[in-house]
């Protein structure tokens, strides 16, 4: 079965943790528009935590952080499953996510989920921004 998630006004952690859960289930989760996912917290603790991930390691040997949003969103949703096994990696296959809505994708019926829509705060950092902060052209 496949899952198509419109992450717009998710908050990042939340929504993960719900497409992993998914995943292990069995499920193929479609994740879009990633950009407009929300990181809660002030802006330049967020901003700079992420950097720090993003500079972390040396550039030959790792460990690599990605700079665009969507490929964040899926390192967050990879430290959720059990990546370092087979059984991980095969239902790691299985999720898609993408910055913005493709066009083979937009008549689709998306769901939101609840439980990662609460944003009880108005201090976040959409994923799009700390991309833009790490370097990334894609927006």
């Amino acid at each position: 079965m496949v899952v198509v998630i419109n992450a717009e006004g998710h908050v990042l952690g939340r929504l993960s943790t719900y497409v992993a859960k998914r995943l292990l289930n069995g499920d193929e989760v479609v994740v879009v528009n990633a950009e407009k996912a929300v990181i809660t917290g002030s802006r330049d603790e967020v901003l700079n935590r992420y950097y720090a991930k993003y500079k972390r390691g040396k550039i030959i040997n790792g460990p690599f952080f990605p700079k665009r949003a969507d490929l964040i969103m899926k390192r967050t949703v990879r430290g959720m499953i059990p990546f370092k096994r087979p059984n991980g990696r095969a239902v790691y296959r299985n999720l898609q996510v993408f910055v913005g809505v493709p066009k083979e994708l937009a008549a689709a019926e998306m769901m939101k989920v609840e439980s990662a829509t609460n944003v009880w705060t108005d201090k976040y950092v959409t994923l799009g921004e700390v991309s833009e902060h790490l370097g990334s052209r894609v927006r």
